[in-house]
């Protein structure tokens, strides 16, 4: 059976959601298609660095995955992610601000 697809602008609300209920700070720094954009995530450690993960299509497993795209100084981080705006314009961007790197991303429905 298809993996049912929710809207970008709702899985977007539901995570944000998601990261309230844990006090950790998240913000859409980009807005894309509300339908059908995709969702790169990105999280400021607040001590200089940053990560950047995407989701990616898994043959292997058939199924979607979360990737790493960039990693270290968070103005690396920020030009990887305008390279892929500037790649896919229709890339939603949320941007999280903790200290222990807690993104949520590999808890049950946010695969």
């Amino acid at each position: 059976m298809p993996e049912a697809r929710l809207t970008a602008d709702f899985w977007v609300s539901a995570y944000l959601r998601r990261l309230g209920l844990n006090d950790i700070p998240a913000y859409v720094t980009a807005k894309g298609d509300p339908t059908a954009g995709a969702v790169l995530v990105k999280v400021a450690l607040l001590d200089g660095t940053a990560r950047a993960s995407h989701r990616i299509w898994d043959p292997m497993a058939d199924t979607r995955r979360w990737e790493m795209l960039a990693e270290g100084p968070e103005p690396e981080v920020d030009a990887a992610i305008a390279r892929q705006r500037r790649y896919d314009p229709d890339l939603w961007v949320i941007e999280i601000e903790d200290r222990q790197g807690r993104t949520l991303l590999d808890e049950a429905g946010l695969g």
